[in-house]
């Protein structure tokens, strides 16, 4: 009786951030005991609650090398914990008490849908069935296909390689058990010029930052793009260009002394990554300061609404662009695709912008204070924290407390989403009545 009356008094956003925090809690201390572990120590709290809010937030940052720290158990735990903050908790507790049998409550699907950011509740666990289905077919595929490779060079371990990479890729995670392989916190590196292994946790990395929505779009109406929903088109197209052009970019910007399919694969991936998975196949603190800030522009875009992926979103970052365009061209309203788009959603991407931007700038501030590091490299770092991609310069595995815990704030944040925050902490009391009178302001 206590617990439903507390959870009629929650919002659905306090909610999903109590089911992401309780998770992150449970990860924590399980990591911090001596089975998980290589070498059979306890983990510090503070390094397990890191590593623990970087897999249920699908980041990727981290404080120990995978492979070398964590023994297999812990590598499950740390799967188990990126597989359900992929999916969203709240998905896997409505999945699983569909398969019990239990009936979903209109409250409990209006959860989901803020969860999924799908626009209705009607039929919203037929979506929640299809979204698991797309999730573990994909990550069989993606895993079966990398086999042969992996089996190829480490027998029966390659399996677990395999499958491991596999879902980390999907859940746009960047988690990979390479250290043994190509040296601590190298990522994939070894693996740079390895077409089966590029292409495919590339198509992970893609399929799983579209969106769940999109893929219903792509399966119901297959090559029938018209009537595809307008959420849809916008997503593909603009992950499209945000692919192509950085690809351009660092072909010719960043890798020129590679021969060309080497320099084709490794401008690819890079520019595949950023949004949001934290695999890297290069050496990032060699890149230009140009190509570096391009990485936080695509860090910060992120996936699309409904993936796994973090960041503004793709959907943020094109109707603030096409706001720009009306306004330029003075036309009436925003549009994409034939379709106007609503000023409260302009006045929420805009918001976006300017809260996940302003959280990057203050994280990075803090850490260069704390660490006395380059202003630039840690708004690398903070970025990638917000973005829930993983990437990194190499700073991180050597931060102090203070800067661990902003990067984990800035983690959270970034999954969770800092509007969802905002809407948790400030409790709307009736819907606006009355109108202040409207005198002009200069801008610009």
């Amino acid at each position: 009786m206590v617990e439903k009356s507390l959870s009629k008094k929650l919002s659905s956003f306090q909610i999903i951030i109590l089911g992401f925090m309780a998770t992150i809690l449970v990860g924590a201390i399980i990591l911090m005991l001596p089975i998980s572990s290589a070498d059979g120590s306890f983990t510090p709290f503070l390094k397990s609650l890191f590593t623990s809010t970087s897999a249920v937030c699908v980041t990727g940052l981290v404080v120990f090398d995978t492979a070398l720290h964590w023994s297999i158990f812990g590598q499950i735990v740390i799967i188990i914990l990126i597989q359900l903050g992929g999916i969203g908790i709240i998905s896997v507790i409505a999945f699983v008490a569909t398969i019990a049998g239990r009936n979903i409550s209109l409250r409990e699907r209006s959860m989901l849908a803020d969860t999924m950011s799908a626009h209705q509740i009607g039929g919203i666990v037929n979506l929640t069935k299809f979204i698991f289905k797309i999730v573990f077919i994909t990550e069989i595929i993606g895993a079966l296909l990398m086999m042969p490779v992996f089996c190829g060079e480490f027998g029966l371990k390659g399996i677990w390689m395999s499958v491991f990479h596999s879902v980390s890729a999907f859940c746009n995670a960047g988690f990979d058990i390479m250290g043994q392989i190509s040296g601590s916190f190298n990522s994939l590196t070894f693996y740079a010029t390895n077409p089966v292994i590029v292409i495919v946790i590339s198509l992970l990395i893609i399929f799983g930052g579209i969106g769940f929505l999109t893929w219903q779009d792509i399966i119901q109406h297959k090559y029938h793009i018209k009537r595809y929903r307008m959420q849809s088109k916008v997503i593909l197209a603009t992950s499209l260009v945000l692919i192509i052009l950085p690809t351009i970019f660092f072909f010719f910007a960043e890798f020129g002394k590679y021969p060309f399919g080497e320099r084709l694969a490794l401008s690819f991936f890079q520019a595949v990554t950023p949004r949001t998975a934290g695999f890297n196949t290069a050496n990032l603190p060699a890149m230009t300061g140009v190509g570096k800030a391009l990485m936080i522009i695509l860090m910060l875009i992120g996936g699309s609404p409904g993936s796994t992926a973090g960041g503004i979103k793709t959907t943020t970052f094109a109707v603030m662009l096409a706001s720009s365009h009306a306004f330029f061209f003075r036309k009436k309203s925003t549009v994409l695709f034939g379709r106007r788009i609503e000023d409260h959603v302009i006045r929420h991407a805009s918001t976006l912008l300017i809260l996940y931007g302003t959280l990057t700038v203050v994280g990075a501030s803090i850490i260069s204070l704390a660490e006395s590091l380059p202003l630039a490299t840690c708004l690398f770092e903070a970025a990638s924290a917000i973005g829930t991609v993983g990437l990194t310069l190499g700073i991180t595995p050597g931060l102090g407390p203070v800067s661990q815990i902003v990067l984990i704030i800035l983690m959270f944040l970034g999954r969770v989403g800092g509007v969802t925050i905002i809407f948790a902490a400030i409790k709307i009391k009736g819907t606006e009545v009355s109108r202040s009178p409207v005198e002009k302001i200069m801008v610009g």
